[in-house]
C-alpha cells in the first residue's frame, strides 16, 4: 500500500513522539511523512517532488528527524536508498503515527459545523481575480448558484493546500518547463484553458508602449519584476532564456503579485510581464500596450486538480460540469 502524503497543516502541528523512544522533546509531523515517502520511493529527488519541496529542504528534514531520534534511518551509501535496521524498525511505528493523526483530524473535522454545500477552492492570486470569476459564472449557468470559499495564495501555497487536505479543488497554472509536481496516481486533472503572459507597458499619446523590448546597453528598460520564488517570475525567466534576442533590463521594482506590477506599469514606472487576462480592460482602453512581439511571450495551461477517491456530492457535481458532462 502506498503512503498518502495528504495530511495536515503540519507546518504548525507538532506532536509528542512515542514514549518508548525515551524522548520528551517535540518534533514535526511532516518529518515522519517525509520519511515514509522516502521509504516508499527509495529516492530523495522523487520523494521531494511528491512532497512538493526542494531536495535540499527535504534532505534537511530527514536529517532533522534522525537528529531528533538520535539514530541513522537512511543508508546513504547505497542506491536506491535503503533503510538502516533502525529505519526499518521505525517505519512501522511511523506509519501508525500518521494513521492516528489522520484519524484524529477526521474526528475533529467531523465535529465542526462547516457547510456541506460549500466547495473549498485554492488558487493563485491572479487566477482568483481574473479567470475564476468568469469560470464560476459559466458553471452557475449550468448548475445554478454554487457556494464557494476561495483561498487566494501563491502557487506553491495553493498546491500545498490541496496536498495537505485543506481544499477540495485546486486551480493553478502549469507549464511543461515549470510543472506542478502532483502525483498522477493520487490526483486527477482537467485542463480548463490557457493563459498567455506577455510584456506590457504604459502607453504614450499615440497608444504605443513607452517601453519596448529588447532595449539596449545604452538605454536599458526599467523592469518591474516578480520575486524569484513567484511562479510567474520563473515563467518570465524561462521566456528570457528561450528568446533569440537579449533583453536589456534594469530591475527597478519587485513584487510577487501581478496586480501590483500592473499598477506600477500603469503609472509608467516600467515594463512588466502580465497575464493577458489581467489587462484586458487596460489594453482595450489603450492604457497599456504590449512591449514586445511573440518572442517575449509564453503560454501556460490553466488546470483544475482534485484528489482521487471519494468526494462530496457537491464537489463531484462541479467536477463533472467542468468536464462538460
Amino acid at each position: 500500500m502506498g503512503f498518502s502524503t495528504k495530511l495536515f497543516t503540519s507546518a504548525a502541528l507538532r506532536i509528542p513522539f512515542l514514549h518508548s523512544f525515551g524522548y520528551t522533546r517535540h518534533m514535526e509531523l511532516k518529518w515522519v511523512e517525509d520519511f515514509l515517502q522516502l521509504a516508499e520511493t527509495g529516492s530523495f529527488s522523487r520523494a521531494a517532488e511528491l512532497r512538493y519541496v526542494t531536495q535540499p529542504a527535504f534532505s534537511r528534514r530527514i536529517r532533522a528527524l534522525e537528529q531528533w531520534l538520535g539514530a541513522e534511518l537512511i543508508d546513504r551509501t547505497s542506491y536506491p536508498t535503503k533503510m538502516t535496521k533502525a529505519g526499518e524498525q521505525f517505519r512501522e511505528r511511523a506509519a501508525e503515527i500518521v494513521r492516528q493523526a489522520i484519524d484524529a483530524r477526521a474526528i475533529a473535522r467531523g465535529l465542526q459545523s462547516a457547510p456541506t454545500d460549500t466547495i473549498l477552492f485554492a488558487a493563485p492570486h491572479t487566477l482568483s481575480l481574473t479567470f475564476f470569476p468568469t469560470w464560476l459564472t459559466v458553471l452557475e449557468k449550468k448548475l445554478g448558484r454554487v457556494k464557494v470559499k476561495l483561498l487566494a495564495a501563491n502557487v506553491h501555497d495553493a498546491v500545498m493546500s490541496l496536498v495537505e487536505g485543506n481544499c477540495d479543488l485546486l486551480l493553478c497554472y502549469h507549464h511543461t518547463n515549470q510543472p506542478v509536481q502532483l502525483d498522477e496516481s493520487r490526483y486527477e486533472m482537467i485542463v480548463l484553458g490557457t493563459e498567455t503572459i506577455a510584456p506590457f507597458s504604459k502607453t504614450d499619446g499615440d497608444g504605443r508602449a513607452l517601453f519596448a523590448l529588447p532595449g539596449s546597453d545604452a538605454k536599458k528598460i526599467p523592469y518591474l519584476s516578480y520575486t524569484p520564488q513567484a511562479y510567474l517570475g520563473r515563467m518570465v525567466e524561462l521566456i528570457l532564456q528561450q528568446s533569440p534576442l537579449r533583453a536589456h533590463l534594469d530591475c527597478v521594482y519587485e513584487n510577487d503579485m501581478s496586480e501590483a506590477l500592473k499598477v506600477m506599469a500603469l503609472e509608467g514606472h516600467g515594463l512588466a510581464w502580465l497575464p493577458e487576462s489581467a489587462v484586458v480592460r487596460e489594453v482595450k482602453g489603450k492604457r497599456l500596450a504590449r512591449g514586445g512581439d511573440a518572442h517575449w511571450t509564453g503560454t501556460m495551461e490553466i488546470r483544475l486538480y482534485r484528489e482521487r477517491g471519494a468526494q462530496r456530492e457537491v464537489v463531484d457535481t462541479v467536477w463533472n460540469a467542468a468536464l462538460g458532462k
